[in-house]
Formats: C-alpha cells, structure tokens, sequence
C-alpha cells in the first residue's frame, strides 16, 4: 500500500522549518562523520532543521538530542548507514509512526535507496511533494506479557552448537506443525530477502502483507517453507525451553514459555524516490539477468 501521510507545504504553513531527525551506523568512520556534515550542509541549505540523536552525535564529536525526544520532536527520521541501520531505527521509533528517509553509506541496500550523491536533487523533489511513502508490514510479538516488535524477522534458533529443537507451531485456526531441526524464521515480506532468502525461503513482494515460514536446516526434507496470511495469530513453543528467539538479527532473548505472533497495528513508513522500482532493486542486488 502506497500513502502520502502528509504535504511539505502543509507543514511550512505551520511552521517556518521542517525538522528531520538523523540516526547514523553505530560504527563510524572518519569517511562517515565527513558524509553526515556534507549531508547536515545540504540539508540545511534547503530549509530543514537537523537534529541527531545522542548517540550518533557522540560517535563524531558533537551534541546531540535524546532519542526519544528527537522522534517526538521531528517530522521525520533520517538514517546514514545501510539495512542494518534502518531496520534498528524502524523498530526503535515504531511507536511514534514517523517515516524514515534511509541514505544508504553501506554495502546492500535493499532498503537504503537514497545516494548520498543525489541526496540535493531527492530534496528538492521532496519539498515538492514529488516522493512516495510506502507501507511495510510489522511483526508484533508477546513475550513474557511484553510486546515487541520486529520489521524484518522473528527467528527461534536452537541454543546449543549440537542439538536441535523442536518447535510446536499453531494458528488461530488450528495446530500448524510440529518442526524439528535448527530453527524457524518468521519473516515479513520485507524481511524476505534477508535470513528467509538465505534459508531457502521465497522472495515476496515487500508491500504485501504475509508470514513467511522458513525452517531451518529441518530434519525432514518434508518441511518447506509457508507462507500464511497475515490476519493469522501464530503461537510458538519450544520443548524444553532451549532455544533462542532473535528480533531482526539485533536482539536476542531466551525463549521460555509460548510466545504469540500477529500482524502488528501499525505499518512502517519508509520514504522512497517516486522513481524506485522494487524488481530494479532485485535484478541489481541479486544480480539476476546477468548470463552469470
């Protein structure tokens, strides 16, 4: 789904500035910290307000802001780095539903599609309103009488180097399955190009709305993965509590008890050029077509 939460000349009328909230990769470089204030330059050159949240502005020597009052504070999130980075951010910021702008400074960049070369000419159309904000589905995940939330994946991995887990799956509608190997992904469809595709799990269209099933290494040959709608409420269980559940590769908790997934309430908002075409980004990233 495709949206345009808001005009840039809405805000102006509101307010003189538009105020944009910048994150950066937690390992910065000397290249880096010179791209940010290059970038804060031309920014501000075109009327935005710059702020950084604390941490990043530690990392290159300046003052920054809280984190959570930065995403209170501006009309949206800035993130200088790669996936990694925007996927953090995507899921430290959800409760203030602000969209999220990523430069991509990193390798991949499946979901960073903004060049830090072109960043003028993408603000410039920006202020126009001439950008697009698209809609990705969120995991919302019940653990221990918490929710959290993932943008990309929930992973239930098995614990020790040697064993391997068994994994009691249910829906809404009945007992799903019983899987036994290393481990089971569940992935949004914008996760789907990152530990599902490794898994041998599909790729699938990142604005549609699904759970993605992807065992890992499953004893049987039998076990392929499933894609499921995303009204679906899915409970998981591990016998014997030895395993590990994995929010988007970055946090990591002992999985005890049943744990309950659903299709969060919210969607994340990630703002793109008008010109981005996901099937380019596939042909580009994956290298398909090539003859290779």
């Amino acid at each position: 789904m495709i949206f345009f939460p808001y005009k840039i000349d809405i805000i102006i009328k509101k307010r003189a500035i538009v105020k944009a909230g910048f994150v950066l990769k937690p390992t910065v470089d000397k290249s880096l910290k010179n791209l940010f204030f290059k970038i804060k330059k031309i920014f501000e050159q075109k009327g935005f307000e710059v702020y950084i949240d604390m941490v990043s502005a530690k990392l290159i020597g300046i003052l920054g802001i809280d984190f959570e009052k930065m995403c209170e504070s501006v009309d949206f999130l800035v993130t200088l780095g790669g996936d990694g980075t925007l996927i953090s951010v995507t899921r430290r910021s959800y409760k203030f539903d602000k969209p999220i702008l990523g430069i991509n400074a990193g390798k991949l960049g499946f979901l960073t599609d903004i060049n830090p070369d072109n960043i003028g000419d993408f603000l410039d159309k920006f202020l126009k309103g001439e950008y697009r904000v698209d809609e990705r589905m969120v995991i919302e995940v019940e653990y221990k009488n918490t929710k959290l939330y993932a943008f990309n994946d929930v992973v239930i991995s098995k614990d020790i180097i040697s064993s391997m887990i068994h994994i009691d799956v249910d829906t809404n509608e009945s007992h799903l399955n019983r899987y036994y190997g290393d481990g089971l992904i569940i992935s949004t469809p914008t996760g789907s190009t990152a530990y599902n595709l490794s898994a041998g799990g599909p790729v699938v269209y990142p604005l549609t709305e699904s759970f993605i099933l992807t065992p890992i290494c499953p004893h049987s040959l039998t076990q392929r993965p499933l894609i499921l709608p995303s009204h679906f409420e899915i409970e998981l269980e591990v016998e014997n509590n030895k395993a590990k559940l994995i929010i988007d590769g970055q946090e990591i908790f002992d999985m005890k008890g049943r744990i309950k997934i659903k299709k969060a309430e919210k969607p994340a908002k990630l703002i793109h050029r008008l010109e981005r075409n996901y099937f380019e980004v596939l042909r580009e990233k994956l290298n398909w077509g090539d003859g290779k």
